[in-house]
């Protein structure tokens, strides 16, 4: 008997060790699942719970909901978890309109009323403030989007399946899911033209039987399709992405794409190959099957060339009222230099430039300086010049003293090493244009304790349905 509980003992911890190997030494545990009531939300989207005396963080959540977690990690200061549900919705909340709200990840707020959601918004970003100490000066509240349905101006879909060796599909990620995609024929957020080209080209890859790309083991074919439309002038711009382990024949798909009935028109077929193993689209190999490779937005008057993988704002309209606020902010702009930083396609520079004695912009993306600058043609202007590089080390080789700097940085906000050289210049004013509040108070800090005062703050809410919003600040020297 005794002999036989040796030989037990001894093949469970060979099972045990052996496991130990396979995993790298991490034995899998039982994944825990608890309740909270979300007691607070704070930017970005961020919902405070407690459980059993400890606090809660999650991502998403509005006040007043009790939600089931499925706990990720045990911290000192607090429990991580993901939201796998809703037990009980907040007083506040309605009957989402959307039919996708439920597995889609792209919206937070599809069962508020527009009215309770900027008030959500406005109270983080002023949170944000008051939590840094950080004074507000002249607060002038949130600007509400022009369009709250069909404002994105930009949708990037994904091929895959809604579940394992399932047909194919092609919509946007489910909601904390890395594989599974959800279709989204309906979503409410995406140009209409959109779901109608996502629609037939689902129907005809399917059709066709090409496997999309498996994430897991980097095998197949379909990877993304993204769409851009110039909500001004229709024009729009389809981009399939696949890997290269199978050769397409994609004329038919092209006769596809011109024979939809759409709202806009299609001004160009792009074929972009990309091998690499991230998620993201990267433009390894780039083949315009038909038309051209970009599409000609208007805004406040101003022409811009965009191209597939430049940046601009996904809400056009929303963007007009941002440049609106900036431009206002900046005042009387004659006989001044200004520096435009972290300046894209160049839209802030040529819209500043009418009123201002020169303009110099910086950016560190080649293709979008180059688009910056074709920019400046397409709208005959003169007084403005784009640089490209990182602005870490390009404001070292500018020797004109700007009267306004307009700081436009990426969600990171301002590289810690660039800041005080940018502060350096010392000019009478700053514009920060922000879409993350939370990096904005941290650099803000910094302004303030060189002798910097915030005089004005706007919101500008560029993304009805989600957590974001964009800021604009206007500092001036103490």
């Amino acid at each position: 008997m005794k002999i036989i509980k040796i030989r037990i003992l001894h093949y469970v911890g060979y099972f045990i060790l052996k496991r130990i190997i396979r995993t790298g030494g991490k034995v899998k545990r039982k994944k825990e699942i608890i309740e909270i009531n979300i007691d607070k939300v704070i930017f970005p989207n961020k919902g405070i719970g407690n459980y059993n005396g400890r606090k809660v963080v999650v991502k998403g959540g509005i006040e007043g909901q009790q939600v089931r977690v499925l706990v990720k990690r045990k911290r000192k200061s607090h429990i991580d978890g993901n939201i796998l549900g809703v037990v009980e919705r907040a007083p506040i909340e309605k009957e989402a309109k959307c039919p996708h709200f439920k597995e889609c990840g792209g919206c937070y707020y599809q069962t508020l009323s527009y009215e309770d959601e900027l008030k959500i918004k406005t109270e983080g970003v002023k949170d944000l403030f008051d939590s840094s100490n950080i004074e507000m000066g002249e607060f002038l509240g949130i600007e509400e989007s022009p369009q709250i349905k069909g404002y994105k101006n930009k949708m990037e879909y994904t091929f895959g399946d809604a579940f394992k060796d399932g047909d194919l599909v092609l919509g946007l990620h489910k909601r904390g899911r890395f594989y599974e995609i959800s279709e989204v024929e309906n979503c409410t957020i995406a140009d209409k033209d959109f779901t109608t080209i996502l629609q037939e080209t689902s129907k005809y890859f399917r059709e066709m039987n090409i496997p999309h790309y498996k994430k897991k083991n980097h095998i197949g074919v379909l990877r993304h399709l993204a769409i851009r439309k110039a909500l001004s002038t229709g024009e729009i711009l389809v981009n399939l992405v696949t890997s290269s382990q199978q050769e397409l024949e994609l004329n038919g798909f092209a006769e596809k794409l011109k024979n939809i009935k759409l709202d806009g028109h299609i001004v160009g077929f792009l074929h972009t190959t990309n091998d690499r193993v991230s998620d993201s689209i990267i433009p390894e190999k780039v083949e315009i099957i038909y038309g051209r490779d970009y599409i000609t937005e208007e805004l406040l008057g101003y022409k811009f060339k965009i191209s597939p993988f430049s940046f601009f704002q996904t809400n056009t309209f929303g963007a007009e009222r941002l440049y609106t606020t900036a431009r206002e902010f900046a005042g009387d702009l004659r006989d001044k230099t200004i520096f435009d930083l972290y300046c894209g396609t160049g839209t802030i520079s040529i819209i500043m430039s009418s009123s201002a004695k020169k303009v110099v912009g910086i950016e560190i993306e080649e293709e979008a300086v180059e688009m910056a600058k074709e920019n400046l043609m397409l709208n005959e202007i003169n007084n403005t010049e784009f640089i490209c590089g990182d602005v870490l080390n390009q404001v070292d080789n500018l020797n004109e003293r700007p009267n306004l700097i307009i700081i436009d940085p990426p969600r990171q906000g301002i590289h810690p090493k660039a800041i005080n050289k940018i502060i350096d210049f010392n000019p009478e004013e700053f514009i920060y244009i922000s879409c993350n509040p939370v990096t904005l108070v941290r650099d803000l800090r910094i302004f303030e304790d060189r002798n910097y005062r915030v005089k004005k703050v706007k919101i500008i809410d560029m993304f009805p349905r989600a957590g974001h919003v964009e800021t604009v600040v206007l500092m001036s020297r103490k």
